[in-house]
């Protein structure tokens, strides 16, 4: 049995039941929880408010990191709708010498888009609203994990411009400093 702590990371659109596999995730293991939108609602008033999103998403990166590297699991649960994100994620977890296990929930189509809008109508704090434009806007943008990403194959080099992944997150996720494996290698 690998004893490394694990990095669990959730993929998947809004109404796909994320949250419960991370809410699930998180008893089994009795691990960490990160949840952007447990935190947007009661610091911002509202779930996505000018790009503070992403800089609560950066801290959150920074916070698993750190649990990682004190020897314990975590799960992020967020949307990660780009091979990028998702790869930059893995190769931080790698960096602290732990597992990554992306958890691709999905759901059908109507029953996912129903989900979103029973939840808008029950916990508005916790969502936003979504219209039929943006589901529609969200199923096209949405980058699902390819079998080599799902097969956990070899990480490809970031995107051109960047040096490492971890330095590519940092542009990502503006909060996010540039994270280097413990012994600076």
């Amino acid at each position: 049995m690998d004893a490394r702590p694990t990095l669990f990371l959730t993929v998947g659109l809004p109404g796909v039941g994320k949250t419960t596999r991370a809410k699930e995730l998180a008893a089994t293991h009795r691990i960490l929880r990160l949840t952007p939108d447990d935190w947007m609602a009661p610091l911002f008033g509202r779930s996505d408010v000018d790009g503070r999103r992403d800089v609560l998403e950066g801290r959150m990166i920074w916070v698993a990191h750190q649990v990682l590297l004190g020897g314990s699991s975590v799960v992020l649960d967020f949307g990660c709708w780009s091979a990028d994100e998702r790869y930059a994620i893995r190769v931080i977890a790698e960096t602290a010498g732990a597992r990554f296990v992306l958890e691709l929930v999905q759901a059908a189509e109507d029953e996912r888009r129903r989900r979103a809008s029973a939840r808008w109508r029950e916990a508005p704090e916790t969502t936003f609203e979504m219209t039929e434009a943006d589901h529609d806007r969200f199923l096209a943008a949405i980058e699902l994990p390819s079998d080599a990403e799902l097969s956990y194959g070899p990480v490809p080099p970031p995107p051109a411009g960047h040096d490492t992944w971890p330095e590519w997150a940092s542009t990502r996720w503006p909060t996010l400093p540039v994270i280097t494996p413990p012994n600076g290698a």
